[in-house]
């Protein structure tokens, strides 16, 4: 049947009131239908499964109590848990303890996963790849990362986190959204729901996913879920083929006017079942459903790199113009930034490196170095910066002993969550700055150790959130990002 009619469409019919009616009496009879049984069950549960978000005027009160200092974040997250010996935390002293044990007094008793449990001995690895100093704050980079090495006084690099989750999956979810099973809202949800959008054109929380990274990890939608919060808030992916955002076009025969109508149509339709029901995630649909007929204008506009100048492409890198590389979604990140999306989160996928770890970490960095420098180089030359935060590291480091076979030329290393390395720029934190220190095994923390969730806490201060407060009542019980844990790191805030 065509979408096209030859009445005029019209709004407000007996049928919508008659479907009213209809529900109203419907409703009556299921909450009714229970009797006894359903009020005893109530008072018990009182409203334990309701979801109940703050008001606006609570969240506003909220965002007044800490100055902000970032307005946009855009999260980088390499995903399978990159190397701290091939990147940036320097262990010279290794170099001559090629194949030795590693010390008793070291391991501490910590337990390993089931991939190097049962190994005779825990041979340590010495990295193959040279680091030097620079920048005027003499941080020590691989050489790996000469693009990074280039801007890295512009980075606050922390060398002291730590998890307790040992494994991808826990340890991914735990970064993502504070808990490490599945459920909870993720960071960008988080930061959705508390501070909303600046652009009501686009969503608030966007993800990009490398298409020409290894897929050695699954990654999984509810990594930018929503969780309990109200679906409004969930991570919308942006994808690199003819529909960047999926079922956004309109149907085959119908064109915008139609559509607009349709929608006119169903928010009726919507308005009708929230004053039934009156759950909040009715009017949540209906958002979604505006948002979305507004992205049919905006979405092909940003995507849209074609205008930019060579220059730009030359400093992200060759990847850059093809869309879907980790270039291309650092570019499409500056683009959001821009407009003022809320949150940009880049997965790129590939660093988990139990066998032949020289060679996949080549691959890895040249994929990601230029980009990420480039990214930074372009915020900062375009005056925003200053005002976004730019996050990058995985969700644990690697061990310094070789999983399987060693030799002076090819090693693996197995996941260990006591200690790795990420870093920050832009928005709050110190330029130019190294935080925290791991002993020369880098296996434990022996200085300034910093907390995932003290990482999410951090966050979230920068923006101008109080983590204790942002909460959301659900099922009986008043949630957090960072549950009941967390710390703001002041020491390397500006």
């Amino acid at each position: 049947m065509s979408a096209h009619h030859d009445e005029p469409f019209r709004l407000n019919t007996p049928d919508l009131a008659d479907l009213n009616e209809t529900l109203d009496r419907r409703a009556f009879f299921q909450r009714t239908a229970s009797g006894l049984g359903a009020l005893a069950l109530g008072s018990l549960l009182g409203s334990a499964a309701q979801a109940s978000p703050m008001s606006e005027e609570k969240l506003e009160s909220i965002r007044r109590q800490v100055a902000p200092k970032a307005k946009r974040v855009v999260y980088l997250f390499m995903a399978g848990g990159p190397s701290q010996f091939e990147t940036f935390d320097y262990k010279p002293k290794l170099a001559s303890m090629l194949g030795k044990g590693l010390p008793d007094s070291v391991r501490g008793g910590q337990r390993l996963t089931g991939m190097s449990a049962n190994q005779a001995n825990l041979p340590i690895a010495p990295s193959l790849y040279k680091f030097d100093q620079y920048g005027k704050s003499r941080a020590w980079v691989s050489e790996l990362l000469p693009y990074t090495a280039q801007v890295v006084d512009e980075l606050c690099i922390v060398k002291s986190l730590f998890t307790e989750q040992i494994n991808h999956d826990p340890a991914i979810t735990f970064f993502q959204t504070g808990h490490q099973l599945p459920g909870r809202p993720s960071i960008g949800s988080w930061v959705s729901y508390g501070l909303g959008s600046e652009n009501q054109n686009l969503p608030a929380f966007i993800v990009l996913v490398s298409k020409n990274a290894s897929k050695d990890q699954p990654l999984y939608a509810r990594l930018w879920g929503n969780g309990f919060l109200p679906s409004e808030h969930q991570g919308v992916q942006f994808r690199s083929g003819k529909d960047p955002v999926l079922f956004l076009n309109n149907p085959e025969g119908y064109d915008g006017t139609d559509r607009e109508k349709m929608l006119d149509y169903l928010t009726q339709l919507n308005q009708v079942q929230n004053e039934s029901w009156g759950d909040p995630e009715v009017n949540a649909r209906i958002s979604q459903y505006e948002m979305a007929f507004r992205m049919q204008t905006s979405v092909p506009e940003v995507m849209d790199t074609a205008g930019e100048p060579d220059e730009v492409f030359e400093l992200y890198g060759p990847d850059s113009r093809d869309k879907g590389s980790y270039a291309a979604n650092c570019l499409l990140a500056r683009k959001l930034l821009e407009k003022d999306v809320r949150f940009v989160q880049l997965y790129h996928q590939g660093w988990d490196h139990h066998g032949s770890l020289p060679k996949g970490m080549v691959k890895q960095c040249k994929q990601v170095d230029q980009a990420t420098a480039g990214l930074i180089v372009d915020l900062k030359r375009r005056g925003i910066l200053e005002d976004t935060l730019v996050i990058w590291g995985g969700e644990f480091g690697r061990t310094v002993y070789s999983q399987g076979k060693l030799s002076a030329a090819d090693y693996g290393r197995d996941h260990h969550p006591r200690c790795f390395t990420m870093w920050m720029a832009g928005a709050g934190v110190k330029p130019g700055f190294s935080y925290g220190q791991t002993d020369d095994f880098s296996y434990n923390i022996v200085k300034d150790p910093v907390h995932v969730h003290d990482v999410q806490a951090t966050l979230l201060h920068l923006l101008g959130v109080d983590h204790e407060q942002l909460v959301y009542k659900y099922q009986g019980r008043r949630f957090r990002l960072t549950d009941v844990h967390g710390r703001v790191v002041n020491e390397i805030l500006t």
